[in-house]
């Protein structure tokens, strides 16, 4: 199940940290020079949206903690939407850290950089060991 919900904009001026060259050009069919504009950093911020694109946030059910939780939800992440790149792969485009969903409980939405740096580096470490 699915909710519709806007990503909260940041405020302040946004800089770009890193950005994975072989997801852009590989999987996303995107040259890594539009990285440098200042479109693609309001639109992974989630500044900006694209036209016709409806946020979600995920609600689901599951094991927290070893207990069964009942309903869960992504309190922090964003879908955009859906991506299909030039080989029929579809991937799905999501925002992390992007504010409140109606799954958020008591938090902000928001990620610290310490653990973004962590999963970015970490993601980037198993593409390159050729783990899925």
């Amino acid at each position: 199940v699915f909710s519709v919900s806007q990503p909260t904009p940041l405020k302040g001026t946004l800089t770009l940290a890193a950005v994975s060259k072989d997801v852009l050009e590989d999987i996303l069919d995107v040259e890594i020079s539009v990285s440098q504009s200042d479109d693609f950093l309001q639109f992974f911020s989630g500044n900006k949206l694209l036209p016709e694109s409806v946020p979600l946030a995920h609600r689901y059910g599951g094991h927290q903690f070893g207990y069964w939780s009942g309903q869960l939800g992504d309190g922090r992440a964003h879908l955009l939407g859906q991506y299909t790149n030039r080989l029929g792969e579809r991937w799905e485009l999501q925002l992390k850290g992007s504010g409140k969903t109606p799954y958020s409980r008591d938090g902000d939405g928001r990620a610290v950089v310490r653990s973004s740096v962590r999963e970015f580096l970490c993601s980037e470490a198993m593409h390159f060991l050729g783990i899925p």
